[in-house]
């Protein structure tokens, strides 16, 4: 078995925007997933104060929900609330829709739920591109 035959459930996407992220989610999110985006995304914040997030989530297979507890999530989900500006999900399961619409009163960054179909609007939302892959 190669690196490849196993790739990581939560994938960098380059965006035409340097202070806009964007990340693919597939499969089954596990703690190590978590871990690895809150990573990513501390290093975006040694770069930039304030960004821009697009999590895209397709194929979903569910979430290992000890991971949601763990410690380093919660300093991840905290530290984020300081540096976020726009968050947008598109795709996942629908009650991340409803979630999202729950929450957003209570957060000062400003959050949509685009379903997957919709994914096109949601960069247009975040007003960021995925960037064109080195010719």
């Amino acid at each position: 078995m190669t690196i490849n035959d196993t790739p990581p459930n939560v994938r960098r996407i380059e965006t035409t925007r340097e202070d806009a992220y964007a990340f693919e989610v597939v499969g089954h999110i596990t703690a190590a997933d978590v871990e690895n985006l809150y990573g990513l995304l501390e290093g975006a914040y040694e770069v930039h104060d304030k960004i821009d997030l697009l999590v895209i989530i397709h194929d979903y297979e569910g979430f290992d929900w000890q991971a949601a507890f763990k410690e380093q999530t919660i300093l991840g989900k905290t530290h984020a609330l300081k540096h976020i500006r726009k968050y947008a999900v598109a795709g996942g399961p629908g009650w991340m829709g409803t979630t999202i619409a729950l929450f957003r009163p209570f957060f000062t960054m400003e959050m949509e739920y685009f379903p997957y179909e919709k994914v096109e609007e949601a960069w247009k939302w975040l007003g960021a591109e995925p960037a064109s892959p080195p010719a």
